[in-house]
């Protein structure tokens, strides 16, 4: 099962060690052991979790530079894709934002089973996150894999990204309607899309979208606004 996730990952560009193996099978581990108390994942099958959840997760580092930064993983659920990439390439500092304080003592036990340093979790709504001075344009990249449409992403997300750094969507395959749909929102919130990077996860039939897009101004203070703005009247 090991060679699994080993050889996923080395098709994508991104080698792992035997320390660092071990690193995301005790991930999964406390993953299942805590799923059987509160919703984390529905993949439950362990290669799945390996593949979907792990090697999905670490696809983005062949395109985005992490060493040595401050990352952002917004709305991280169970980790992802946060732990995955700090197990992968742990030089950098990862701040993990949730705002379900279930998940936040989950992803601090992972942490501290797994001893990463550098790596703090944050009990908050994004868009409250996103106005608080402490986080507020701080963080070189931030990543989410949250199933929002890019358009409303794009409010929670780029808030958090000093000027030059990047916010990374991994987003499913169609994504051209989407792009389309969320270029006015990127515009007025300072970003501007430098490339988008089309994968296949190995021995899945997964394909995905990298969307990178890069933080050319600030944002206007006042988004992030409350959740319900940005979800019932997204930017257009």
């Amino acid at each position: 099962m090991d060679k699994i996730l080993a050889d996923a990952c080395e098709k994508m560009g991104v080698s792992l060690d035997n320390s660092q193996i071990c690193d995301f099978f005790k991930y999964m581990e406390l993953l299942l052991l805590w799923n059987q108390k509160m919703n984390l994942t529905a993949i439950t099958e362990p290669k799945e979790i390996l593949l979907k959840h792990f090697a999905d997760s670490v696809s983005l580092l062949p395109f985005v530079d992490l060493k040595n930064k401050s990352v952002v993983d917004v709305g991280t659920g169970a980790g992802f894709p946060g732990i995955p990439l700090k197990i992968a390439q742990p030089s950098f500092n990862i701040t993990l934002i949730d705002s379900l304080n279930k998940r936040i003592n989950f992803l601090q036990t992972v942490i501290d089973e797994i001893s990463l340093s550098d790596a703090i979790c944050v009990h908050s709504r994004a868009e409250d996150a996103g106005q608080n001075i402490s986080f507020r344009e701080k963080f070189d990249v931030c990543v989410s894999r949250a199933v929002a449409r890019l358009n409303i992403l794009s409010e929670y997300c780029l808030p958090f990204v000093k000027e030059g750094g990047v916010f990374v969507s991994l987003k499913g395959p169609d994504i051209n309607l989407e792009i389309e749909e969320a270029e006015k929102a990127i515009h007025i919130l300072g970003g501007t899309i430098e490339k988008t990077e089309k994968i296949n996860i190995p021995f899945t039939y997964i394909n995905h979208t990298l969307i990178i897009i890069k933080k050319v101004r600030q944002t206007p203070f006042k988004y992030p606004r409350k959740s319900g703005k940005i979800s019932k009247n997204p930017i257009k």
